[in-house]
């Protein structure tokens, strides 16, 4: 049997000759699978669930909430009381089918050198969370109040184009937001914090506050919730690269064309959003909940294929229990 593996020769210092044959030599690979950051669900754990399994595609899930009592008061001797009724509304939340998926061939798995399917499900849950998660983030920037940064001078713009390059996060501009959440009689999260979701080049703004108190450094044994970075008197704030602004690829989750080179006072800026809101803000309705799932035998089982599979809906459950704020 032959081999035409010859690819180079060269002479040894006895004179002899060196042949290097290519069949013998092979690239050796970590078994190690390295994946691209991305972010991890924050906004899920804010959002307000109800699952109901039994529903189908295309069909509603209502969210039941009821109003506030009529004030009472002094009671009067010998005067029965007069009961109220109960009022309450129903917010209906549409759901439908979410998933992606792969496929790769049966010769792929037999010369791998490494499990792919696996690898293939750990991509694919990565996948779900982005998804999910983005979902929720555009959910809640659909809510009507807005804020606008403070100015260089310290005044309060009403509008992107009045703006100016001064009108970075400041803890100003997160005071005006919670007036308005407090105005609204929006709920704090366990009677204690309103949350405000972040860009790092918000954040950076902020940490320079000197009432800034870094998640590491709280008082009192908290909680953290996933990717706290900090506090500020009643918010506590929760850093994304996911929050959309005008400063990033065209490829990232985070690109919203409508932010780029945005007129504001003194020339242009890309502009970046966050959200700050109170507890029961928005909603997440599951009909089924996540499910990895095969496609069975195709192609006489030289093709497999894999996917995730889940139906939910979500949307806003209080709108004034929100506030989408603008910065440069």
């Amino acid at each position: 049997m032959s081999m035409n593996t010859v690819v180079a020769t060269g002479t040894l210092g006895n004179g002899q000759t060196a042949v290097q044959l290519s069949n013998s030599v092979r690239t050796i690979y970590s078994k190690e699978i390295l994946f691209t950051a991305m972010p991890v669900m924050k906004f899920y754990q804010f959002a307000t669930v109800k699952t109901e399994l039994g529903t189908e595609p295309g069909l509603t899930i209502s969210m039941l909430t009821y109003n506030n009592l009529t004030l009472g008061g002094t009671l009067t001797e010998g005067t029965r009381m007069n009961p109220q009724s109960l009022s309450s509304s129903l917010k209906s939340i549409t759901v439908a089918e979410q998933g992606n998926a792969i496929a790769v061939t049966e010769l792929t798995l037999k010369s791998a050198f490494h499990d792919v399917l696996t690898t293939a499900s750990a991509l694919l849950g990565r996948d779900m969370a982005l998804v999910l998660d983005t979902q929720l983030r555009n959910i809640a920037y659909t809510g009507t109040n807005v804020v606008y940064g403070r100015t260089s001078l310290n005044a309060i713009p009403t509008s992107v184009a009045t703006m100016d390059s001064g009108s970075i996060m400041k803890v100003a501009t997160v005071k005006d937001a919670v007036e308005v959440l407090a105005t609204n009689n929006a709920p704090k999260f366990s009677g204690d914090y309103y949350i405000c979701f972040v860009h790092p080049h918000q954040s950076r703004g902020l940490r320079d506050d000197p009432a800034w108190i870094n998640a590491s450094k709280y008082g009192a044994v908290s909680q953290l919730f996933n990717g706290e970075i900090g506090r500020i008197d009643d918010t506590r704030y929760i850093e994304t690269t996911l929050m959309t602004n005008g400063n990033c690829a065209t490829t990232d989750p985070a690109y919203d064309a409508s932010l780029i080179n945005q007129t504001i006072t003194g020339g242009t800026a890309n502009i970046y959003k966050a959200v700050i809101f109170g507890e029961q803000y928005f909603g997440f309705a599951i009909g089924l909940p996540v499910e990895l799932r095969d496609n069975g035998v195709v192609d006489f089982g030289r093709e497999h294929g894999l996917a995730w599979y889940a139906i939910w809906g979500m949307g806003i459950l209080h709108n004034t229990y929100g506030v989408v704020i603008y910065t440069v």
